[in-house]
């Protein structure tokens, strides 16, 4: 349909056209006659008569509803013109206004775009009228909207056919023939460049060179949607196969990825790729030893279920829209073959890896609001056994699977996930049941390994759900068993209670037990032990023992001194690149508890090759250790929560003998900023960013929230930022403002604020990156957050909205110009100031100035008076805003003057200001006034502005004034040209 929006769909509307079908003469025919509904034979019978009634009176009704719903249209109100046309629908039978109803919700279908029932309402007006020009148009619009051009053509050449002069089917006929012609240019250049690809790719004698370029251009291919249609429909998915069958890594991870780019977000193709693939020759791909092969596999299984599942947030149109497929048959299949993997020994380390990566990822529910968790409970009960399995392993014993470093702590975080995602006890229960009996049913005189895996098992489950690991750990025989193994003569034995006990002591209550109990125990080992190994798994636990009063000087487990020494030998083995990696792992767990400690904090920042040594370490492909890294950053630059001391309950305290907290002199303020200074010039933000990226589950909410939180400290000073910048802190940030922990968004969100405020946005945030900073800081203005945060998350937005219109509007689409008018009326000076700034900027954005034309609202009042408060900045950020709206539209120039009585004397005291930038913003509204309109001019003439503006235009011009003095003389030479005045000769 064409023509004028709002449009009443019954009004011819082609130049040229008849307007058959539509207007219809009622001249010398009754109403009856009119609707066709005239039998011309007479009903003796009272029902006969009754029906008859009952009928006209539907067709009358039906007619007025179609009344109703061109009105509604000619509203532009479309939602309502269909619901009435679609009640008239079902009350009439009468052909010919079936056929304009029908027609009529086409146009409805179109201007809301919904094509496909605007196609389909126009072909029912089509079948009771072939020649129905209109719905013929419409079907055309419509199928061209569906991407069917050739069957639009068609429609559109009836048309033509009908009407040859009607120019605007002609130039939809030349627009159409066009697009058809290009698209089957793509269509035959794409099929032949697919051919092209696999012929390369299959032939054994290809170069290298030609090798990579056709695999990576086939990938291209595979990522867009015509590319990896015509790849689908060419018998691309077999070739796929056959060149995964030739096992050369190049060609399979090619395969992979090409089907990868293939199935995101189309689910009916994704169906039928799983099924042609199988999923378990997918799995049987990522189980292979090649970490690259592996990763790609995982990522072609995600983009299977993200499409099964609907994740992939894509609107379908089309086919694809109409297909209803039940894929919780297929998706239950795959969450299957995963868990299988788990506890196969043909799977490499890499494989289980991603096998978890993906459970972690698409098991549990994201969101908890949700009530449907039977992913879970289908886990729980067909492989929580199987994750004990891959938790209980132990890499020293003969039967262990293929593992890598970050297997077991993958399978803990998958647990403690399932386990916070049960909705009820019972849940709750029966998977502590099912720990349970797999623990005890491990334990066994007869035969240590069993033992061992016992309590590894516990260990791994102490890493997971806290609650659930201490229930455990109250089993009968579980302390015991850890006694027995730390006195055994084999080493494995030994290494696995340590690292039990260590994480046994997580919560102060059970750390107090062991201190009694496990101390003497610990130290013993630790004396006669000449393996290194079980030597640091000690050390770390007499270190977190040692912490157990966590940052409290008063509370301190062990002598003086010996935190320190404890510390010092952590550093030593941190050091010592001869040890193995997965052994140093402990001496970074070890410290992330001594650093508690203000003295051991304060000296580890001191020892440079230390933090460097850890630096590195985070940046390896072990990602276990990135809690213990971020836990110490975040104790080194104290950016943990504190709990604010009222000195009324400290003395109550006091006076009835309870302890009170004290705060170590090293954890003061100029200590912690000499840290932070220490940590950046050793590189922490390099190592920080390699940390965000890391792409594992193993990065969870609570580590996104860490690296959060020490982000901010290392912001906190308006000198370091343009370092962390430089080093790529911008960037990193923003993942962590989008994801994670409600805390750690805000925490990630005011750092971002802080490096937005003060540095070049295309620096610190390159490319499109900076547009994903603005909703971040637009959340930031939430009055739930503290002053500090709105302050500077205004003047982030300030500074982004400065650079380009792009900025603005989406600045002006997070809905962030509310927030910013309502701090315009904050009490507190520095909140309005940041708030009028930003608005002065955001005016600039045509729809902002809308904001202001629009009648019934305050805007433009509070922005001249603001120019009327004394605080020179604010009145230089109002008076801008000022400038720029009267520039803008001559409307607001009259409409300045109607919103306060005061804009006048406002304007003057402008006009005369002291500071040169607001008395010329104020010349400049005076120079915007005299243009608009000149009765608004003669007013200003008439008034002590034309003295002023003679004054300030009569004053020697100079390097700083001269801005002001001319704009003053323009508003003079204005005043002229109405013939205002005249100039003096």
């Amino acid at each position: 349909m064409t023509g004028s929006r709002g449009t009443c769909p019954c009004v011819q509307i082609w130049s040229g056209a008849t307007g058959r079908g539509d207007k219809v003469s009622r001249e010398g025919q009754t109403e009856a006659d009119w609707l066709g509904l005239h039998s011309g034979a007479q009903r003796s019978s009272v029902a006969g008569e009754q029906t008859q009634s009952i009928v006209l009176m539907a067709e009358a009704e039906a007619v007025q509803l179609k009344e109703e719903g061109n009105r509604h249209f000619q509203l532009q109100d479309y939602k309502a013109a269909t619901k009435s046309y679609s009640q008239a629908l079902k009350l009439t039978k009468d052909k010919a206004l079936l056929a304009t109803l029908y027609r009529n919700r086409a146009a409805c279908g179109l201007k809301t775009e919904s094509y496909a029932q605007a196609a389909s309402d126009a072909s029912r007006a089509i079948d009771i009228n072939s020649s129905d020009i209109k719905a013929l148009y419409r079907r055309c619009q419509a199928l061209e909207h569906l991407g069917k051009l050739d069957q639009a053509f068609k429609d559109v050449q009836r048309c033509s056919t009908l009407e040859p002069r009607n120019q605007n089917f002609q130039e939809t006929l030349r627009r159409l023939n066009t697009s058809i012609q290009e698209k089957l240019h793509v269509q035959f250049s794409t099929d032949s460049r697919v051919q092209n690809m696999f012929e390369i790719l299959l032939d054994e004698k290809s170069e290298a060179d030609r090798l990579e370029k056709a695999a990576n251009n086939l990938i291209v291919l595979g990522r867009e949607e015509a590319g990896a249609e015509r790849i689908f429909q060419n018998n691309g998915v077999a070739l796929l196969l056959q060149l995964i069958d030739t096992k050369r890594p190049e060609l399979v991870l090619a395969a992979v990825r090409t089907l990868s780019g293939m199935c995101s977000g189309h689910r009916a193709r994704a169906t039928v790729l799983l099924h042609a693939v199988r999923i378990d020759r997918i799995c049987s791909l990522m189980a292979v030893e090649n970490e690259e092969i592996s990763l790609a596999v995982c990522n072609l299984l995600q983009a299977i279920i993200d499409s099964l599942s609907g994740e992939d947030k894509r609107e379908h149109q089309g086919k694809e829209e109409a297909l209803v497929l039940d894929t919780k048959k297929d998706l239950k299949q795959i969450t299957s073959h995963l868990l299988d993997m788990l506890v196969s020994k043909k799977v490499s380390g890499q494989g289980r890896d991603q096998a978890l990566n993906l459970l972690n990822k698409n098991v549990p529910r994201k969101d908890l609001s949700v009530h449907d968790n039977s992913r879970t409970i289908y886990v729980v009960d067909n492989g929580l056994r199987k994750i004990l399995k891959v938790v209980g392993q132990v890499p020293d014993l003969p039967s262990c699977l293929p593992l890598t470093d970050n297997t077991r702590m993958l399978a803990s975080i998958l647990i403690n996930k399932l386990y916070d995602d049960l909705r009820c006890d019972p849940e709750r229960d029966h998977f502590r049941k099912i720990c349970e009996e797999y623990i005890t049913g491990k334990f066994d005189p007869q035969n240590m390994d069993k033992n061992v895996i016992a309590i590894q098992t516990v260990s791994g489950v102490l890493q997971g759900p806290f609650d659930l690991g201490n229930q455990l750990l109250g089993l009968k025989g579980v302390m015991e068993m850890m006694v027995a193994l730390c006195g055994s003569d084999r080493e494995v034995d030994q290494l696995v209670a340590v690292e039990a006990l260590i994480h046994a002591s997580t919560k102060l209550s059970r750390a107090t037990f062991i201190i009694t109990n496990g101390v003497s125990l610990l130290k013993q080992i630790y004396k006669t032990t000449k393996n290194e190994k079980i030597k640091i798994r000690t050390l770390v636990g007499l270190c977190k023992l040692g912490s157990a009063g966590g940052t409290d000087y008063g509370l301190r487990q062990f002598a003086e001194g010996s935190t320190e020494k404890l510390a010092k030998q952590c550093r030593k083995w941190l050091c010592n690149a001869s040890i193995d990696t997965r052994t140093r792992r402990w001496a970074v767990e070890g410290m992330a508890y001594l650093t508690l400690d203000a003295d051991v904090k304060d000296d580890f920042v001191q020892d440079i090759p230390a933090l460097q040594a850890m630096f590195e370490m985070a940046k390896t492909s072990d990602k276990t250790i990135l809690y213990s890294v971020a836990t110490i950053l975040v104790n080194c630059t104290n950016s943990y929560d504190v709990k604010e001391v009222i000195p009324e309950l400290v003395q109550l305290a006091k006076f009835s003998k309870q302890h009170v907290p004290e705060e170590h002199p090293k954890d003061k303020k100029d200590f912690v900023d000499m840290r932070v200074k220490r940590l950046l010039k050793a590189g922490v933000i390099s190592a920080l960013a390699c940390m965000v990226k890391a792409d594992s589950a193993i990065l969870t909410d609570q580590t996104k929230e860490l690296l959060a939180r020490v982000f901010l400290a290392l912001c906190d000073s308006p000198k370091d930022r343009g370092t962390i910048v430089a080093q790529g802190g911008g960037k990193a940030l923003i993942p962590l403002a989008l994801e994670g922990t409600d805390v750690g968004k805000v925490k990630a969100a005011h750092a971002l604020a802080k490096i937005a405020a003060v540095s070049n946005p295309d620096i610190a945030f390159p490319g499109e990156r900076v547009y994903e900073v603005v909703r971040p800081l637009v959340r930031l203005l939430d009055t739930q957050r503290d002053g500090l945060q709105n302050y500077e998350a205004l003047l982030g937005l300030t500074n982004l909205s400065g650079r380009s219109d792009r900025l603005r509007q989406k600045i002006f689409k997070e809905k962030a110009l509310p927030d910013i008018e309502n701090y315009m009326f904050e009490n507190h000076d520095q909140l309005r100031q940041a708030a009028t700034e930003c608005m002065c900027n955001m005016v600039l954005n045509k729809e902002v100035q809308e904001r202001f034309l629009a009648d019934g609202n305050d805007r433009l009042k509070l922005v001249v008076l603001l120019c009327g408060e004394d605080d020179d900045k604010l009145q230089n950020a109002a008076a801008g805003a000022l400038a720029m709206l009267t520039a803008a539209h001559k409307k607001l120039c009259l409409k300045m003057t109607q919103v306060t009585t005061q804009w006048l004397e406002i304007l003057q005291r402008l006009c005369l200001h002291d500071q040169l930038s607001v008395q010329h913003r104020g010349l400049v509204i005076a120079y915007n006034l005299l243009q608009a309109d000149a009765e608004l001019a003669k007013k200003l003439v008439e008034s002590e502005l034309l003295e002023i503006l003679t004054v300030v235009g009569k004053q020697e011009p100079d390097e700083k004034r001269a801005a002001v003095i001319q704009t003053a003389r323009e508003c003079l030479i204005k005043c002229m040209d109405y013939g205002f005045i005249k100039p003096v000769s």
